[in-house]
């Protein structure tokens, strides 16, 4: 379950803070003008503060004053526009289709977007339905921009002083992901979940978890000033610490299981991986209160009985009864248990403590941690072609706006045709995924909504009232929109009717109508969605060389880093960054293929364990990072490099025969010549032996972190390998398809 529908947890999220903020500016906004005018010039107004409420989202202020300023002016355009053509009904379709389709290739710049696209559809949705003079075309459009940029100044200066408030919550949004992240490792320890499910759950968490440090990054690295912002960048960083001692737990779980299934250590290593995800959670929950972290959570009990555990298992091992192996990894997953707990004690201290930022941050530019979003006009042109998945997509919108607009000539009752066309274009989405998900949504939602509106309007007849519970809706449709999309769907559709009711007192037949106006909305979107569709596996190319390009630039900024030749991470985590939003691209479109028609369903399984295998890959890299931070004395650091140069460029050679077999070379095409470090020319991986290391010395080997080093450098070549074996098979399921 989604953190925020706890709703003790809700209450301090940055969804409800947002429901409110949203709330109070639009319907405070339309009370104020209705106090001195009518209630068409307040509707109107409410309209326009309504639509720039959907660029109201968590974001650097100066972000956030550019996108509702976008709003604000292409809607605006869009209402004068659709306004002036109302009179023509020709004409109106004409410029209907012209503006869905425009809209709907804003999506080439990606989620941003989305927010405005659909603001500029809602808006053309409202202002067909009015035939108007062109004099009142423009009374229109200015009330409407009007109410754009009242909200946007109510909005920014709330912001401004709720601007550190939102860094918390998005902060503590990121530490409430981690924690789940966490609680499906602790799962792994449990021998009645499976193994393969189990992984899968983990890659498909590891997207929102990407995604919500992302969300952290953009806003906490940025505007920083004061000790509570370092505070925060503090806390942030040690996230991020935290996370990478998290991902290096990983270890050989079915040898585990298959000596320990009886044991109890296996039960308190579980119990103590959900004691951490729940200190974990403590945290996320004091940061949303703005208050300093205290741990609440006692792991003695488990600690002591790991370590008794430990040593019965030395005396079976004595008695021949345990091997050698398995004890050593059983350790090793004890020690690392060990490490998160120290991670976490530190994080605790970490909110308790404000600091200056800068010297916290790992470099002078943060540019390369941040989203850049950039909107070129050759972008939109590129993609005004007929292999591209957002022009497919905006030709859909537009077919089936058509197609709701011609039922809603023909039918036998006055339709409302705007309330089609809106159903539509939420519907339809870029890709088939998000569209199945947002019918049933839609669907249920709006009959449970019209189902409460009518009860409602049976028993209450109060405008006061009437108005409080608008304001209650308008409060839950935002709040909802990206956690639960069912509750905005019923929020809405409550929202419209009663305010339909308020101006046209005594319409409750109109809620039949409606909801017979969603489920013909329904239909058309489910029709379309099948037209000129983009299939996921079409992308799956693209995506497999991306995360395999990524991984090699992590293994090479790991191998700089471990072999000691930077003096800090900063390139490290950039490519960590990087290969984590790679590998979160490709699972995000597995994930939505597994949504898709059975037909369009191809290599699910093979993909699934290339991400596992590269997941495993960072995961080694990770692990010797922090294996050669615990074991600093006596280090042989030319042995270690000796090992650590081998282990990177045989992974990296083997991920470019990867490479080599998704995009094989064109005929006649040159072969580009290997470059600096070495990642463009390699020998087939199955064809190339392992270069042998020089036997270590007495003082190398009495090193106590040898064994493990090499132990996790032929795990990293194995898994490697691995990688090209399931690439060959993505590209055989590929070509079979």
């Amino acid at each position: 379950m989604h953190y925020a529908l706890d709703f003790r947890t809700f209450i301090f999220s940055h969804y409800f803070y947002g429901g409110v903020r949203i709330a109070i500016g639009v319907v405070g906004l339309t009370l104020l003008v209705l106090y001195g005018f009518d209630l068409a010039t307040a509707m109107t107004v409410c309209i326009g503060a309504l639509c720039t409420s959907l660029m109201d989202l968590p974001s650097p202020l100066r972000h956030k004053f550019n996108e509702m300023l976008a709003s604000v002016l292409l809607c605006t355009l869009v209402a004068l526009i659709v306004s002036l053509c109302a009179p023509f009904p020709w004409l109106l379709r004409a410029t209907l289709v012209a503006v869905s389709f425009m809209a709907c290739m804003m999506v080439v710049y990606g989620k941003k977007t989305m927010p405005l696209q659909f603001a500029a559809l809602f808006i053309m949705t409202l202002s067909m339905e009015s035939s108007m003079t062109p004099l009142q075309a423009v009374r229109y459009s200015g009330l409407f921009f009007s109410g754009g940029i009242c909200y946007l100044a109510y909005s920014m200066v709330v912001s401004w002083f709720l601007r550190r408030r939102i860094k918390q919550q998005v902060l503590a949004e990121a530490l409430f992901e981690l924690a789940s992240y966490l609680r499906i490792k602790a799962d792994f320890y449990d021998i009645r979940t499976e193994l393969a499910a189990q992984f899968n759950l983990l890659l498909r968490q590891q997207i929102f978890l990407a995604e919500k440090l992302q969300a952290a990054r953009d806003l906490i690295l940025r505007d920083m000033h004061t000790k509570q912002d370092g505070l925060l960048i503090q806390v942030h960083l040690n996230v991020l610490e935290l996370y990478e001692q998290i991902l290096t737990t990983h270890t050989d779980y079915a040898l585990l299981r298959s000596h320990f299934a009886d044991k109890d250590v296996m039960v308190f290593l579980r119990d103590i991986a959900n004691k951490a995800a729940s200190d974990i959670e403590g945290m996320a929950y004091s940061i949303t209160r703005k208050r300093a972290s205290v741990p609440s959570v006692n792991y003695k009990a488990e600690l002591r009985a790991i370590q008794y555990e430990m040593q019965q298992l030395q005396q079976d091992n004595l008695a021949g009864q345990v091997p050698d192996e398995a004890l050593t990894l059983l350790r090793v997953t004890y020690d690392k248990i060990r490490d998160i707990l120290a991670s976490i004690e530190t994080l605790h201290q970490a909110t308790r403590t404000p600091v200056d930022p800068l010297p916290l941050l790992p470099g002078t530019d943060m540019t390369p941690f941040l989203t850049q979003q950039k909107y070129r006009w050759g972008v939109l042109v590129k993609n005004l072609r007929w292999e591209s998945p957002v022009f497919r997509f905006a030709i859909r919108v537009a077919l089936a706006v058509s197609c709701g607009l011609w039922v809603a000539d023909h039918l036998p009752y006055v339709s409302r045709g705007y309330w089609i066309v809106l159903t539509i274009v939420i519907i339809l989405k870029p890709n088939y995924s998000m569209t199945k998900r947002r019918r049933s949504d839609r669907l249920i939602g709006t009959l449970i909504g019209c189902v409460l509106t009518a009860v409602i309007l049976h028993f209450v007849h109060d405008p006061l009232v009437l108005i409080a519970l608008i304001f209650l809706t308008t409060v839950a449709s935002p709040a909802f929109v990206y956690i639960k999309y069912r509750y905005t769907a019923i929020a809405a559709s409550m929202q419209i009717l009663l305010q339909i009711n308020l101006v046209i007192p005594s319409s409750q037949s109109v809620i039949g109508e409606r909801l017979i106006d969603t489920v013909l909305g329904v239909a058309i979107a489910t029709v379309f969605s099948y037209v000129l569709p983009s299939w996921e596996y079409r992308a799956l190319p693209r995506l497999l060389n991306e995360v395999l390009l990524a991984s090699k630039k992590y293994i090479q900024a790991s191998r700089e880093m471990l072999e000691g030749k930077v003096n800090d991470d900063f390139f490290y985590r950039v490519s960590r960054k990087g290969f984590m939003d790679a590998l979160a691209g490709l699972v995000s479109a597995l994930v939505r293929m597994m949504d898709e028609p059975l037909s369009k369903q191809h290599a699910a399984r093979e993909i699934n364990r290339f991400v596992v295998q590269n997941y495993l890959v960072a995961a080694h890299m990770a692990a010797m990072r922090v294996l050669l931070r615990r074991h600093t004395s006596g280090l042989p650091r030319e042995q270690v490099n000796d090992v650590v140069e081998h282990a990177c460029v045989d992974a990296i050679d083997t991920l470019t025969a990867a490479q080599r077999i998704i995009n094989p070379p064109v005929p006649g095409r040159k072969t580009p010549p290997p470059s600096a470090d070495g990642t463009a020319a390699a020998t087939p991986a199955e064809a190339r032996p392992i270069p042998a290391l020089n036997p270590p010395g007495p003082e190398v080997a009495d090193w106590s972190g040898w064994y493990a080093l090499l132990r996790r450098a032929a795990s990293l070549d194995n898994d490697a390998r691995q990688i090209v074996t399931q690439t060959e098979a993505i590209r055989q399921a590929l070509r079979d398809a």
